[in-house]
């Protein structure tokens, strides 16, 4: 019956129609025939011409009625209970046609067998619907996953009837932490208190646990995720209810846990006076557009309905991948903004004024930096040039177009930083500190917060890569930790902030609680379905090997330089009053730093760094590569010529005892 089932299956659908029709005629016969049957208590109908030349008129009218209703339309395997409103109409479509066709035969038959018939119909052809489609659902089940599913509320009984429909899971059982449901049945499904999960697992030999409570908080979802982590097994969740609702996404698509679950971080949300304000009817810049927080802040600022959005990235795959995203969107919602993409390098002062001659410019969102930490550290003169002189060039750019807002994207690097990034980006702080004070056109403000989950570079890809790709899992130290917080949420409070600015301010995201990197990994791992492989558990799958910090990292990173903190309006912003120099005194300082770059000057670049209220105090020596190969150049033409007075002494002194024979002359 199986492969009968299966073959059927994967026959084309016209066989299957065809296969359906016969059954159905079949049905026809047999209803009215037992219809008959029943009314006269007696087998006398069987043989009887009248009600055959009955049945040979009704049942190829109303074959012709199902298939004009639709009823052949319908796929069995993803039938529903809105398949038995079609059924029910057609079953009355040929209920009417008994009577005219039994006269049409000189046969009249009475309303009692037309009832009967109706309901004998009524279950032959929905019976046979509903069983074909059980059927293939138990043929399908050696070949699908079972699943348990975490929350038995609406969303969970969504998904079960989404999995169903599928060919991939199987769901078995529910798990659910409300009493009242404990041993209710479902959708057919049991529901177990959490307690069960690990026996239920075993017992169903379950290949994944389904997350399906998209209306929890996130501080609930993380302690639900924390106590299965130590389930190792593989654990994914269906999309936010906000996203299903928005129709962004569908309950079936299934989704690897969201780091930010992890974190337990609720996002407070945003207020559309603050998110407007400095974008509405405006004309924007965004540097660093292709970026992961330049790109988000397009998305978010798209939304604010500004007037002109000016994209602007040096790299020309990331700057044509988020104008094709922009475009789109901008002719879904039948947006009026104009976007300029713009291929601009910030260290280019010439393009950057031609840029705002040639556009009107409200507003600038500063995200353009170079931010990978060792990368700056091996090439020292481009990275701090690119930060430093790049914000530079744009800030006067930006004030001789009289444009009413600056806001300078930072970083937690930047607080007593170790590194040549945090320290070039520290630095960016206090040119926009120092022309806030020297001018009153230009409003400036830099925003300051941590890592972003699953930005280009972050932690979060990389581990996950790590962990498809079999381990071992890279972890720097075991102790080092960082403060992390998502995309969206960055960028959102970035634009918040840059409108509660007044000039000068150093505004500091509030992160949570800093996160152990060697806790992520773990969970990360755990939650893959895995077991972490140590010296406790040496069966394990995948091992946390430590490869010892990078040039220019620390362990514990820092959000604010002094205790000068002020709350704002806004629950997870605040401000920092922090030294800086004034214009004129920083001015020359740049023209020292510009002359080392120039130079190429590393050592020079180093020193100027740390002799500014930057808080500067690198750990390592300079690891630029440039720097590195001068050196071991420099080491190699001193061995040279160590080697070459070594060898002429060596000469000089073979020499002597024969120079010393030679007769003298006189």
């Amino acid at each position: 019956m199986a492969s009968l089932i299966k073959s059927l299956s994967m026959a084309p659908r016209s066989i299957k129609r065809r296969v359906l029709v016969v059954f159905d005629g079949l049905i026809v016969v047999g209803s009215l025939q037992l219809a008959t049957m029943i009314h006269l208590e007696s087998l006398q109908p069987l043989s009887s011409i009248s009600l055959w030349m009955t049945i040979s008129v009704l049942v190829p009218i109303s074959l012709l009625l199902f298939r004009w209703l639709g009823l052949y339309r319908a796929v069995i395997r993803y039938m529903s209970h809105a398949t038995v409103s079609t059924i029910a109409v057609v079953v009355l479509a040929s209920t009417l046609l008994v009577a005219p066709a039994s006269y049409m035969v000189n046969s009249p038959i009475g309303l009692s067998i037309i009832i009967i018939y109706a309901l004998l119909l009524l279950l032959g052809i929905g019976s046979l619907r509903f069983l074909l489609r059980e059927l293939y659902r138990h043929s399908q089940l050696r070949q699908r996953k079972p699943v348990v599913i975490y929350g038995a509320g609406a969303a969970g009984c969504e998904l079960v009837a989404a999995l169903r429909n599928g060919e991939e899971y199987q769901p078995v059982a529910f798990v659910d932490d409300w009493r009242g449901l404990e041993g209710a049945m479902v959708e057919g499904l049991r529901v177990h208190q959490p307690v069960a999960l690990a026996a239920l697992v075993q017992e169903h030999r379950a290949t994944m646990v389904l997350l399906a409570i998209p209306s929890a908080p996130r501080w609930r979802r993380r302690e639900i995720l924390h106590w299965l982590s130590g389930l190792s097994v593989p654990l994914k969740t269906i999309p936010g209810s906000a996203d299903v609702i928005a129709g962004r996404a569908k309950i079936s698509e299934l989704r690897d846990v969201a780091l930010e679950d992890l974190l337990g971080r609720e996002s407070v949300p945003a207020f559309p006076e603050l998110m407007e304000a400095n974008i509405r009817d405006k004309s924007v810049m965004v540097t660093g557009a292709g970026g992961s927080i330049g790109s988000e802040l397009c998305r978010q600022i798209l939304d604010q309905n500004p007037v002109r959005l000016l994209l602007i990235d040096n790299c020309e795959f990331a700057l044509y991948a988020i104008e094709q995203e922009l475009k789109q969107h901008i002719e879904s919602t039948a947006s009026r903004c104009e976007l300029k993409p713009l291929l601009i390098s910030v260290q280019h002062s010439g393009s950057l004024k031609a840029v705002f001659e040639c556009f009107e410019v409200h507003t600038v969102y500063h995200a353009a930096a170079y931010k990978h930490v060792p990368m700056v550290e091996f090439n020292l003169v481009q990275g701090v040039s690119n930060n430093v002189f790049g914000t530079l060039n744009l800030a006067k750019a930006a004030m001789s177009a009289n444009v009413e807002t600056f806001v300078v994207v930072s970083t937690d690097k930047a607080v007593r930083p170790s590194n040549a990034m945090g320290a070039s980006k520290r630095l960016t702080e206090l040119i926009c500190q120092a022309f806030a004070h020297s001018q009153s056109n230009t409003r400036f403000c830099m925003v300051r917060f941590g890592n972003v989950l699953g930005s280009s570079g972050s932690v979060v890809p990389v581990f996950r890569q790590q962990i498809e790709q079999g381990g071992p899992v890279k972890v720097t130290h075991p102790d080092i930790t960082r403060y992390f917080m998502t995309i969206p949420e960055a960028a959102q409070l970035v634009i918040q902030a840059g409108a509660m600015g007044e000039g000068g301010e150093v505004f500091v995201l509030d992160m949570g609680e800093p996160v152990r990197i060697h806790d992520l990994a773990m969970n990360m791992i755990r939650l893959s379905g895995l077991e972490v492989r140590d010296a406790a558990h040496p069966e394990g799958d995948i091992e946390i090997i430590y490869s010892g910090l990078r040039p220019g990292e620390k362990l514990y990173e820092e959000l604010l330089i002094g205790h000068d903190v002020s709350k704002t309006r806004h629950d997870r912003i605040m401000t920092s009053k922090e030294r800086f120099w004034e214009w004129p005194r920083l001015e020359a300082f740049l023209k020292q730093l510009e002359q080392a770059f120039i130079a190429t000057d590393h050592l020079r670049i180093r020193q100027l760094l740390q002799s500014a209220p930057l808080d500067y105090n690198p750990l390592d020596e300079i690891a630029d590569l440039v720097w590195k190969a001068r050196q071991t150049m420099t080491s190699d033409t001193q061995r040279q010529h160590v080697d070459a007075t070594n060898t002429a002494l060596r000469s000089v002194a073979r020499l002597g005892p024969v120079l010393r024979s030679v007769p003298k002359e006189g």
